[in-house]
């Protein structure tokens, strides 16, 4: 919502001069704040764990599928990035292939990339070939007496290339998993909070008959200061608390975390910012489309809302 905006800068100051605590203490600000966040996704995404980085959110969510689902592995896309612990950087092919490599119960999948990908716009079913990718991946990993805990990723992968995978994908991916009794993650911390502009989230552009198991959310959520949020179902939550080991986090959800959040919320609405994303997205398309004409090195440009890539190449045919 922009940089020291003064609405998010009254609300720390003046949470911060009545009470900042550690989040055993109960405070309203958490429950307005999670009612708030619940109006913005579908009704079956209705329990929420605050924390302070999408790195915490993503780990969390890991957290989430393997207790659910009592599966280890995790099916990801090529060039993924979700975040820096551990166990992120090794669901992270962007960052693992540089490292120690990839781990047993990991699995890449090919990202549904119309423009340079395995299977392009003049393939005849771009989105059943690409389903059909993870599909195999469950299938050797069952061959070898291993189980899928999770699909994560991206709701528009960005750091594998600003790519706008194609309807329907998500749903037919969601179908291979759940039926290998994993779940679908879907990762929104820089694609959320309206930046896509049609919607409040990028997952939404995939249809309103898709709706993924676990929603992971930072960076915009709090304009900067620290604050995270794991969005998920009542049966993931219930079975991640029959272990008795409760879910802890010191400032995760602290009243001053939640009144920026509630603020960012509000700013969002009052200056029309789902609007404006998708009136400068479409200006900027445009004029990048223009350019695209008279330049042969821009061999694509695509995107929705401010959140758009521009393909630099050097052979059209290539």
């Amino acid at each position: 919502v922009g940089h020291c905006h003064p609405d998010i800068v009254k609300a720390a100051h003046e949470q911060n001069q009545l009470l900042n605590t550690n989040s055993r203490y109960l405070h309203d600000n958490l429950v307005d704040y999670a009612e708030r966040l619940s109006k913005t996704l579908p009704e079956k995404l209705c329990i929420f764990y605050f924390l302070n980085s999408g790195s915490e959110a993503n780990d969390l969510a890991l957290r989430l599928a393997r207790q659910y689902t009592k599966h280890e592995d995790v099916i990801v896309l090529d060039h993924a990035y979700h975040g820096h612990l551990t166990s992120l950087i090794d669901i992270s092919p962007y960052k693992f292939r540089n490292l120690e490599g990839q781990k047993e119960w990991v699995h890449v999948a090919p990202v549904p990339d119309t423009y340079r990908g395995l299977y392009r716009e003049d393939h005849e079913d771009s989105v059943t070939a690409y389903a059909d990718e993870v599909k195999n991946i469950i299938e050797h990993a069952h061959k070898r007496g291993r189980k899928i805990a999770a699909f994560f990723v991206e709701s528009l992968p960005s750091v594998g290339g600003q790519i706008i995978p194609p309807a329907g994908y998500f749903q037919k991916v969601a179908e291979h998993v759940h039926k290998a009794g994993g779940v679908f993650i879907a990762d929104e911390i820089q694609v959320g909070f309206g930046r896509v502009g049609k919607h409040f989230w990028a997952f939404q552009l995939q249809g309103e008959d898709f709706i993924p198991d676990i929603v992971t959310m930072g960076k915009p959520i709090g304009n900067g200061h620290p604050l995270a949020c794991v969005a998920t179902t009542k049966e993931i939550a219930e079975a991640f608390a029959a272990t008795g080991v409760e879910y802890f986090n010191t400032f995760g959800g602290n009243p001053v975390s939640c009144a920026i959040g509630l603020a960012v919320l509000d700013v969002i609405e009052k200056e029309h910012l789902q609007g404006h994303a998708t009136e400068v997205g479409n200006f900027l398309m445009k004029i990048l489309k223009e350019q695209q004409i008279k330049h042969p090195i821009i061999g694509d440009v695509r995107g929705c809302g401010l959140f758009i890539g521009v393909d630099l190449i050097k052979d059209q045919a290539e």
